[in-house]
């Protein structure tokens, strides 16, 4: 693994370096401006609080084309029947702090420190990043946040307050969005997504994907 200097924004190549178990770098700081540079290289920060900062690229990838979004039965009822309401950009601060505070099976803990929330929140504000909410009888009950690169979308974290939000959220974003969006990048395979239709593809097909949609 390789150490970053803080004083200096830089990455190894990630098409070039495989890392260990997908760990590219670590250290360095959690600026917007490194860490809008990373996800342009196809990198994110994940690390437990208290902790160096992990900076992974793993391969393979788990990602969804939106076209290939999978609706059960029973989700395709829910939506039907229009239980939820979704919004985009109207409350991103809330979203990200329910994703930090949300208690998830498994963790006794958060990896989204207050230091990283933050600058995501810097990105929304930059126009760098946006939030679905997932909405019922007027309160924020699902949601999630990312970053967008071109036509790529970095998921990043989720929450739901009930059964069924966050995925519901899920499902309405790549359907919406599945004419423009070419991939959605969910990073660390998780069952949730699986069932909604994401899969592993070569981190080197990851790579391309993203470089064509890259704007620097």
């Amino acid at each position: 693994m390789i150490r970053l200097d803080e004083n200096e924004i830089s990455f190894p190549d990630p098409e070039l370096y495989d890392g260990h178990e997908g760990i590219i770098a670590f250290g360095g700081d959690l600026s917007v401006e490194r860490i809008w540079f990373a996800y342009q290289l196809g990198i994110f920060p994940w690390f437990n609080p208290g902790e160096e900062i992990l900076w992974w690229c793993p391969d393979p990838r788990f990602v969804l084309f939106p076209e290939e979004i999978k609706v059960s039965k029973s989700m395709k009822k829910i939506l039907d029947r229009k239980i939820f309401t979704f919004t985009e950009n109207t409350n991103f601060r809330e979203v990200i702090k329910n994703c930090q505070d949300i208690s998830r099976k498994g963790q006794s803990g958060t990896w989204l420190s207050d230091e990283l929330m933050e600058s995501f929140i810097k990105l929304h504000d930059y126009g760098l990043a946006k939030s679905i909410e997932v909405w019922q009888n007027e309160e924020l009950v699902g949601g999630f946040y990312g970053l967008q690169i071109g036509n790529v979308f970095c998921g990043e974290s989720m929450f739901s307050k009930v059964s069924n939000a966050s995925k519901a959220g899920f499902i309405h974003f790549a359907q919406t969005y599945k004419n423009k969006l070419e991939l959605i990048d969910c990073q660390s395979h998780t069952e949730h997504l699986e069932s909604l239709g994401a899969k592993m593809i070569p981190k080197q097909e990851f790579l391309k994907i993203l470089q064509r949609n890259n704007e620097y």
